[in-house]
């Protein structure tokens, strides 16, 4: 039988089974050595060695540990080496007048990130509030981000992003993501995104994108801004050939405003958005009052066993793409279908769908799909099969 003993984690006493650490940090990729502290003032930790995050990330070793104390931390950070970042309860990021600090993969321009990570393997973040409402950007450049991880690997875990939107003169502009990860050098990364607070967003809640990048996104709470008319917004997106699985998340708030009928919908938002992406598993997530619950762009991808809740004037789950499967999904209320499906070989199985428009609305064209198995409550027409296509808009962040 294996030694039981016990070590410290930021804090918390965990139990260590044969003398090995729990592995959600490699022995192998963090340092043995002491934590490094920061304190702003030295009055929680007195013996921290420095009262900038920054500073503390420059002078580090790859691999160390560096232990953020409670206390306010007005600075943008740029991380380019393997570290662990813990923050204790009360430590607040909160930079002001946020200048550009990289540059978006996609279009070139520049970025203004609360945390930057770039060209750096197993970086983790952890427990700290990176608050983005003293930002002072106006206009639509720099876009801004809280964690920007770009052809960068790790975890972002139980941190709360808040506050990442611009002034309401500038409500319009694509900009204002909570949590980004970009990887346009195409490598194999795996980024885990999980048990974080995500809210008071303007664009894009959690975004994953580019080919190469397989993330795990789970256990976060993705609170969107409700109706707006600025940046049709999106709770977590998976797109441009990422992929991995969206997880036990709870997703609402992320309603376009101008989208008031099916033939007047230039855009919507979504509680979750698959754009050109494949393979992608949806899996017990709770989506509310999101315009689209679940928006799948792709092919291969499973959407099972989610609970999607009051979708104002479009569709709990919206399916544009072949081989995919809807199944065992507790749909209510959807304006106008519990599901749509556009594509060839797909399988809408064993949902629970009431108060829908139409219960599935299957687009003329269509092949091969099966739609079997599914109760209908409360629920006009539970088939349209065929049915006229309609446009389907959606408004992924590139």
């Amino acid at each position: 039988m294996k030694a039981l003993g016990m070590c410290v984690v930021a804090g918390v006493v965990v139990a260590v089974v044969g003398g090995v650490a729990p592995q959600r940090v490699k022995a192998a990729q963090v340092s043995s050595a002491a934590p490094i502290l920061v304190d702003d003032d030295k009055v929680q930790c007195p013996t921290a060695q420095f009262t900038s995050i920054q500073q503390a990330i420059n002078s580090a070793p790859a691999g160390s540990v560096i232990r953020v104390c409670p206390g306010t931390y007005v600075e943008q950070l740029t991380i380019n080496k393997t570290l662990r970042i813990e923050g204790e309860n009360g430590a607040i990021l909160i930079p002001s007048n946020m200048m550009g600090n990289g540059t978006d993969p996609a279009s070139g321009e520049a970025i203004a990130a609360a945390i930057l990570v770039e060209n750096a393997d197993n970086v983790e973040i952890e427990g700290l509030i990176i608050d983005g409402s003293n930002n002072g950007i106006s206009g639509c450049a720099p876009d801004l981000r809280g964690v920007e991880y770009q052809n960068a690997s790790g975890s972002v875990e139980h941190n709360a992003v808040r506050h990442f939107r611009l002034a309401a003169s500038d409500a319009g502009c694509q900009s204002g993501e909570a949590i980004e990860i970009d990887n346009p050098s195409g490598a194999n990364l795996n980024v885990r995104v999980g048990s974080n607070s995500v809210w008071d967003y303007q664009k894009n809640g959690i975004t994953v994108n580019d080919t190469g990048t397989t993330a795990e996104v789970v256990r976060n709470v993705v609170t969107g801004i409700g109706p707006t008319s600025g940046a049709a917004q999106n709770g977590v997106q998976m797109g441009f050939g990422a992929t991995g699985s969206i997880r036990l998340n709870n997703i609402s708030g992320n309603v376009w405003s101008p989208c008031v009928s099916t033939t007047n919908c230039s855009t919507n938002a979504a509680g979750i958005l698959v754009f050109e992406s494949n393979g992608v598993e949806i899996h017990k997530n709770v989506l509310e009052t999101n315009q689209i619950g679940i928006f799948i762009g792709g092919d291969d991808s499973r959407v099972e066993l989610n609970e999607v809740a009051d979708s104002p004037v479009l569709i709990g789950v919206a399916v544009v793409g072949n081989s995919d499967a809807v199944v065992r999904n507790i749909i209510s209320h959807a304006d106008q279908a519990g599901v749509y499906i556009q594509g060839n070989d797909d399988r809408v199985r064993e949902n629970e769908i009431t108060d829908a428009g139409i219960g599935v609305l299957k687009i003329s064209g269509s092949t091969d799909t099966v739609i079997g198995g599914n109760l209908f409550f409360a629920t006009p027409i539970p088939v349209q099969d065929p049915a006229p296509n309609r446009n389907m808009n959606s408004s992924p962040k590139r």
